[in-house]
């Protein structure tokens, strides 16, 4: 038997990872008896962390979210940081990085008390505004979803589909993936009898009803194919330009969005991968320097666009000058509106 400290640990990390554990699941697990794990989980709430008990056939242990955090684990900055931080790992292009991190971050949320979750939500969204295609989803429905889908619990929400108006739907939830800056949720749809793919940012309401089902067979390789083969998932392009600027300086402006290769002091190449151009296009204007495209040629011929309309910009127009003769524009500063 592993000595007290110990097993209380391994007691703290199994209740993390389940959302609700039978006391003689749990007792088994650790190899001692429904005593001493009463013991434990007292030691536990002396510690401050919140382990609930529940009594019945269905009951058992369940870490609940607290008043504050629970002690000697983070302090209220590093768990936001830490949330923040695997949100941001959960959607980055390391392979095999996703599923890691947001286990994490459910292992933090699940402890989390709101006033915590809402500075998250916040910080989330000042990041996310640097880069227009990238929806929003906030924590709590990334973290519920998540916990659903590792606990084989139905799920309900209500979802608005593209040109329609919301529905409520209950479904049985398969696994998260991230594809394309977007978050889905693949599940099967107990309404429709069928499975489904739904974007996380078009979701609002999830709650999970309690009801715990069998997983049904995937009809295909794996979660992320059958994103893709629904169709909703436009393919990444890879863009790759030549930056006339210090590598160092390029990682400060743009290196969240892309990977930098230092070719000398004085240049690199950047590359990043997206469904949309708009934002590589961004990121290469924030550098402030200049940069040849190096491909795709679809990149290139839309950079050549938004170059033509910026120039089109600067020569005012017909409107412009109708404008400038109701007032509407300042005639020594075409460009500033009253």
């Amino acid at each position: 038997m592993a000595n007290t400290s110990s097993r209380t640990l391994r007691l703290l990390s199994l209740l993390q990872t389940h959302r609700r554990w039978a006391g003689g699941e749990l007792a088994d697990r650790l190899g001692v008896s429904e005593r001493t794990l009463r013991r434990d989980v007292d030691r536990l709430r002396e510690l401050g962390y919140p382990v609930h008990t529940s009594r019945g056939t269905d009951g058992g242990y369940q870490l609940a979210p607290g008043a504050v955090l629970p002690p000697l684990l983070l302090d209220e900055d590093e768990a936001i940081a830490l949330a923040v931080g695997m949100g941001e790992a959960a959607r980055s292009a390391i392979t095999g990085m996703e599923a890691s991190a947001i286990r994490a971050l459910t292992k933090v949320v699940q402890v989390m008390p709101p006033r915590l979750r809402r500075r998250v939500d916040v910080l989330r969204e000042a990041m996310v505004s640097a880069s227009p295609a990238e929806p929003v989803v906030t924590v709590d429905v990334l973290t519920t979803v998540a916990q659903a889908c590792r606990d084989e619990e139905r799920l309900c929400f209500s979802y608005a589909a593209r040109g329609r108006e919301p529905s409520s739907r209950e479904v049985e939830p398969h696994r998260l993936v991230t594809l394309g800056r977007r978050w889905y949720l693949v599940a099967y749809d107990l309404t429709r009898q069928d499975w489904r793919s739904f974007r996380l940012d078009r979701l609002t309401g999830a709650r999970p009803t309690g009801a715990r089902f069998r997983p049904r067979d995937l009809p295909a390789r794996d979660a992320a194919a059958f994103v893709k083969a629904a169709g909703g998932v436009p393919e990444p392009h890879t863009v790759k330009a030549l930056v006339h600027a210090p590598a160092a300086r390029v990682r400060t402006t743009a290196g969240q969005w892309g990977m930098v290769e230092e070719v000398d002091d004085h240049s690199c190449v950047l590359t990043m991968t997206s469904s949309s151009l708009d934002w590589p296009v961004q990121a290469l204007g924030n550098v402030g320097a200049e940069f040849e495209v190096l491909g795709p040629p679809e990149f290139v011929a839309y950079v050549r666009e938004w170059g033509e309309r910026f120039v089109r910009a600067t020569s005012p127009g017909p409107a412009s000058r109708r404008a400038v003769q109701h007032g509407q524009v300042d005639q020594e500063d075409p460009g500033a509106t009253r």
